[in-house]
């Protein structure tokens, strides 16, 4: 098993790249799109730095569902990048580079979600069973269904 993991995932949304990139590069609006969100509204959530952009930050608490972790926007290029790092503490420890990319395509945008990771004991372990891309991958196509919804809903 290789030592590092990948899962990624993509959509066309019918808005152009400017429209699409403030969904992503702000944390707080990702209650309106985000695949965790709806597992525990209730879930204790702390922003610090900017708004958007590098250096904004997110952390959250909450039940078994969501764990607990943090995310910090380290890289972002308007309206086409927005780099995270994205450390989760519970269930389990682990650090995930996660990348949203926005190009034009057609008349509107094309996204791709991607999250690359080390594994580690329980990764490892999971992953003989059921493998990344298995368990996080139909988070990813719920969450860019919710994003594509949340923006064309915007822009219409």
């Amino acid at each position: 098993m290789a030592g590092t993991y990948t899962v990624e995932r993509s959509i066309t949304i019918a808005a152009p790249p400017e429209a699409v990139y403030p969904h992503l590069a702000s944390f707080h609006r990702w209650q309106a799109w985000s695949p965790w969100e709806g597992r525990h509204p209730q879930q204790e959530r702390r922003y610090s730095g900017p708004e958007a952009g590098v250096g904004a930050r997110y952390a959250w608490s909450g039940n078994r569902a969501v764990g607990q972790g943090s995310m910090e926007i380290v890289d972002a290029a308007e309206p086409s990048t927005v780099g995270i790092d994205l450390r989760f503490d519970k269930p389990f420890k682990s650090r995930n580079d996660t990348r949203f990319t926005v190009a034009p395509d057609g008349s509107g945008s094309r996204v791709v979600w991607t999250m690359t990771g080390e594994h580690n004991l329980l990764t490892k372990v999971l992953g003989l069973v059921w493998p990344m891309d298995k368990m996080i991958g139909k988070d990813f196509d719920q969450g860019l269904a919710q994003l594509k919804a949340t923006v064309e809903n915007a822009t219409t």
